[in-house]
């Protein structure tokens, strides 16, 4: 991913297909952590088949580039089961055939049975899912890796908020993705930052985008982490 100044098309490009797609919007809205936030990324809405395989083609991007070295993986459920089937069908597509797997939220006490389904959760295995919020379900999928015996070895997101956690109900000094990446000491890769959304906001000022720029500046001013 691009640092600094420069730009990072590929992250300029998918701000631009979430805005289109009407999953990135923008006014007031009440997060998690009780925070009323400019804007909203509803992962649910890529609803068709043709913003998923475009959303796939994204994060198979952004992983390959990553340079996070991995053998499978791992979409945890709900929202992490048809980005998982959806990215590795784009790898294969690029040439890099992976196997996949996901959990039920309820195990299974029928047919195969248990919680699992798909390949068997073996080497290094990649998590994939859509934003990180608090980190929790990030350390569910690596409870669930580990105990198949397996390596968690990074998380693919689609946007980074790059914003405090909470903690007891506090601001936490550092975001959920810092948590992982420092604590957990798993890689972290993610399609676009909101560095990038303030960018594509200053990029279109003149339009009407552009007029939710000091919006979501203030928000990261106010709750944001490097």
């Amino acid at each position: 991913m691009v640092k600094g100044g420069g730009q990072d098309q590929l992250a300029q490009d998918f701000v631009q297909f979430s805005v289109d797609a009407g999953v990135l919007r923008f006014g007031e809205f009440k997060t998690k952590a009780g925070r009323l936030s400019p804007y909203f990324f509803n992962a649910g809405l890529f609803d068709d088949g043709a913003k998923l395989g475009r959303l796939a083609q994204f994060y198979a991007q952004r992983i390959l580039g990553s340079g996070i070295e991995f053998d499978m993986i791992f979409g945890p459920a709900y929202k992490g089961i048809p980005l998982a089937a959806a990215v590795v069908i784009e790898l294969a597509r690029l040439g890099r055939n992976v196997a996949y797997a996901y959990n039920r939220k309820e195990a299974k006490d029928h047919g195969e049975g248990g919680s699992l389904v798909g390949a068997p959760l073996q080497g290094r295995v990649l998590i994939v899912d859509d934003v990180m919020s608090a980190g929790t379900a990030t350390r569910e999928s690596i409870a669930i890796i580990r105990a198949a015996g397996a390596t968690p070895q990074g998380v693919a997101i689609a946007l980074d908020r790059q914003e405090k956690a909470t903690e007891n109900g506090a601001d936490a000094p550092y975001s959920a993705v810092q948590y992982v990446r420092q604590q957990l000491k798993l890689d972290v890769c993610a399609i676009a930052q909101l560095s990038d959304l303030l960018q594509y906001l200053e990029l279109n000022g003149a339009g009407t985008l552009g007029a939710h720029y000091p919006q979501v500046l203030a928000y990261r001013q106010r709750y944001g982490v490097d």
